[in-house]
């Protein structure tokens, strides 16, 4: 029987960043994967899709030069497999980081599944590479999530994909159906409009990112139809079938008949579900939620009912959100925690962790929307700035906002509850807005700071200075 610290089962962004928080405090680690440290995130989600998502932009940058600002640039063809050797070739350096910081930091990565056989106690195969191994302080839970499917529609890798394989597929289809409008199938939906496809996307909630501020939404959706993407919102896949050189599905929209799609590919990105299987979970006493998720005991340690055994990543359930960044100070807490640290480090706030779509329009938020504010009783407080009214939104020409939800406080307005954006870049504008929520300003704290001009933050400091009574260009 081998001794350690700590035991971390599941080497994604969850679990390798707690094995790393926990060497750097002195702790000695072990960290189980059976797979490849970095997980779906580095793999076969974040990095890779990130980076085909930049191949799309630039290919719609041909598109506008031409259209728009009298570049006379042609697109003569999509080289597949050079775009795919550069995009493995950045999943292959981050691999080879996220290996050297852990060698460097003294985390003994062992490659192998990992079952538990008892509260602070971990069963490693193959044998020679692991054995079993006693944890001293703790045990962390990070084996991440995978696609869900439907019933009755197999992923083939070809005609059928999940979000995990639609990005190795074979060559570019000429049509894409994507099941499901979440940030998943509306970054799948855009690329594949960009490099060409005919895009069908189809939605059962009655909007877009129905987790996301109705607004963001609105704009998100003209975004995409202005792009050729066909959108069905309140709309359900009835039937499915794979044929020769494609699919063919019956979706029955929110008014009307059911209609018959066709496409080469159909993407099914319905969600995610927690990974449990082989954990052994009933050895430690753990069980799962109805939906597979293991729920913390205590949040503020993301400890489970069982003491000693941790819990982070796409293993929470609400109001955890499966991401990647999130899942990071998910680690960090826990490391912490682990650690002993005294005071003990802050909860994670899931309110002021920010939620980025990498589409075309991007969007991005951190905070409450209008509607759960309201449901929350407060008295809110809401301003809307149309990109394209600063310079440098109508240099880009791609529409889009900037939403503050405020709360009323008396004669002005209070805290700034939630910020929501949508258009081009606000993936890197978001940062702001965290720090905006995260520490509790008021519009008036942020009118008294200056955003460069001409950029596209302009609007979110406009924003604020209307909020706080002080607008130049918004009455």
């Amino acid at each position: 029987m081998h001794e350690t610290d700590i035991i971390v089962i599941g080497g994604g962004t969850g679990g390798y960043s707690t094995a790393l928080r926990a060497a750097a405090l002195g702790l000695d680690v072990v960290l189980a994967e059976r797979d490849l440290v970095g997980g779906t995130c580095l793999h076969r989600g974040c990095i890779p899709s990130k980076a085909m998502l930049h191949a799309a932009e630039l290919v719609d940058g041909i598109s506008e030069a031409r259209e728009r600002w009298g570049v006379k640039a042609t697109l003569e063809a999509v080289d597949w497999s050079a775009l795919t050797a550069t995009r493995d070739d950045i999943v292959a350096r981050n691999h080879r980081g996220v290996e050297g910081h852990l060698s460097h930091a003294g985390v003994h990565v062992v490659r192998g599944s990992a079952a538990l056989t008892g509260p602070r106690t971990v069963r490693i195969t193959p044998v020679g590479a692991g054995g079993e191994w006693t944890a001293r302080r703790g045990i962390v839970l990070a084996t991440g999530s995978r696609p869900r499917t439907l019933p009755g529609l197999a992923p083939d890798g070809q005609r059928v994909v999940t979000s995990d394989d639609a990005l190795f597929a074979p060559g570019l289809p000429g049509s894409v159906l994507v099941l499901g409008g979440g940030a998943i199938g509306v970054e799948y939906a855009s690329l594949h409009r960009s490099m060409g496809a005919d895009v069908t996307l189809v939605e059962a909630a009655d909007r877009l990112l129905p987790l996301e501020d109705a607004d963001v939404s609105r704009h998100l959706t003209r975004g995409l139809k202005k792009r050729g993407i066909e959108v069905l919102t309140g709309a359900r896949l009835e039937h499915a079938e794979p044929y020769a050189d494609g699919v063919r599905a019956t979706v029955r929209p929110a008014r009307g008949e059911p209609r018959t799609l066709d496409a080469q590919r159909l993407l099914v990105a319905v969600g995610r579900a927690p990974v449990t299987d082989g954990l052994n979970l009933g050895a430690a006493g753990l069980t799962t939620d109805d939906r597979g998720f293991i729920a913390p005991a205590d949040w503020s340690r993301l400890e489970t009912a069982v003491p000693g055994i941790h819990v982070v990543g796409d293993l929470l359930p609400p109001p955890s959100l499966g991401l990647a960044h999130a899942s990071f100070a998910e680690g960090l807490l826990v490391a912490e925690t682990l650690a002993g640290l005294s005071p003990r480090p802050r909860p994670v706030d899931y309110d002021s962790v920010p939620r980025v779509t990498y589409s075309s329009p991007q969007t991005a938020a951190v905070g409450l929307s209008e509607a759960q504010a309201r449901e929350r009783g407060l008295d809110v407080v809401v301003n809307t700035m149309p990109l394209t009214a600063v310079a440098k939104g109508m240099v880009h020409g791609q529409g889009g906002m900037v939403k503050v939800v405020a709360e009323r406080a008396g004669a002005g307005t209070g805290q700034v509850l939630g910020v929501h954006l949508v258009g081009p870049h606000v993936s890197e504008m978001v940062a702001e807005s965290q720090l905006i929520v995260g520490w509790d300003a008021e519009p008036s704290d942020v009118a008294q700071h200056i955003h460069p001009h001409p950029t596209l933050s302009e609007a979110v400091g406009e924003a604020f200075l209307t909020l706080a009574g002080r607008g130049l260009h918004q009455v």
